[in-house]
């Protein structure tokens, strides 16, 4: 007997959408039903000529997704459409209603916090109400400085504090990374862009959090702070022409406190033409252990391949909001 494919809709075409949908076309237990997109380039156009397959699909870019919703069948969507919950909050509403389930990158669902906690809340009595279950996850927020390091744990009888450092040479992400971590950008302008959380990465303070549930750590005290990374030398990408002194990047650092001392130490470093690009978690404990990926995780590559992974999970999973916490250890889906 064949077994059913999984139907699937990637919502959102930008560089992560679109390398997802890349990913999705060669697991032979996933079918794409559908696409959605705002951009007027892309709607209306054939799949396989976004893709440049050489091959039509069959498959039209749509930015009418209460109707692609409902004619297609769908088992789960692909959300790749943003960060920021509450931006994001309409469409995933939507999408809940259709009775869909979703895996998102938006790094703010991966463990929602402050001000996100009431649109998290009805999120998930939503998801419940329509059996349906929403994940959000990724490489980082959602594995390097919060999943993997959790995990590790495992083999710990006692944890007394973890410190993780992620360094990313920038220069080989796509552009709108290196855009949002401020390539290039005059010093007051980066400043500005920050204060509207107009720019750099999300997700620290989500991914601190996520790690001190998961060690049950009773945080009392968090920081993070987020500085500039000025290039001791010119550095060219191929989107940005960056000078001796100009920004690359940012520095980005998180910490966890209890009784004044700092449990968990976050520490991400993402600039153009970084050096010794690296994953390291340190955990001390018993046994203390001292993990490093050199090179670090490839983001892009990473994220759309954590997002498929994670669909038979999410299918199996209990219904409602979840976290990577609440699912079995993901692993590749041939």
């Amino acid at each position: 007997m064949t077994r059913r494919k999984i139907r699937v809709i990637q919502y959102g075409l930008g560089p992560i959408g679109l390398e997802t949908l890349r990913l999705a076309l060669t697991k032979e237990d996933l079918e794409v039903v559908g696409a959605v997109d705002i951009a007027r380039e892309m709607v209306g156009r054939d799949l396989g000529d976004v893709l440049t397959l050489g091959r039509e699909m069959g498959i039209k870019v749509t930015d009418n997704p209460r109707a692609l919703f409902a004619a297609s069948r769908a088992d789960v969507v692909l959300h790749t459409a943003g960060s920021r919950l509450r931006q994001i909050m309409p469409q995933l509403e939507e999408i809940v209603k259709a009775k869909l389930h979703i895996v998102s990158s938006s790094e703010e669902l991966l463990y929602p916090r402050g001000e996100n906690l009431e649109n998290a809340a009805r999120l998930g009595r939503l998801a419940g109400e329509n059996g349906v279950t929403v994940l959000g996850t990724g490489v980082n927020p959602g594995f390097v400085m919060d999943a993997l390091p959790a995990y590790l744990t495992s083999v710990c009888q006692e944890v007394r504090k973890i410190e993780i450092e992620r360094v990313v040479d920038a220069s080989t992400r796509r552009y709108p990374l290196q855009k949002k971590i401020g390539a290039g950008m005059a010093p007051e302008v980066f400043r500005q862009k920050m204060e509207e959380k107009a720019m750099g990465h999300v997700g620290l303070s989500e991914s601190l959090y996520l790690l001190a549930g998961a060690c049950g750590f009773k945080l009392e005290e968090t920081e993070e702070t987020v500085e500039p990374v000025f290039s001791p030398r010119p550095v060219k990408t191929a989107y940005f022409d960056i000078k001796e002194g100009d920004i690359a990047g940012i520095k980005n650092l998180a910490w966890g406190r209890i009784k004044g001392e700092a449990v968990i130490t976050l520490d991400l470093r993402m600039y153009i033409g970084a050096p010794d690009p690296h994953d390291a978690v340190r955990i001390d404990g018993n046994p203390s252990l001292k993990v490093r990926i050199e090179g670090g995780v490839p983001g892009d590559q990473a994220t759309s391949a954590i997002l498929i992974n994670s669909i038979p999970s999410v299918l199996a999973g209990r219904r409602g909001l979840i976290s990577v916490l609440d699912l079995p250890v993901t692993h590749i889906l041939r």
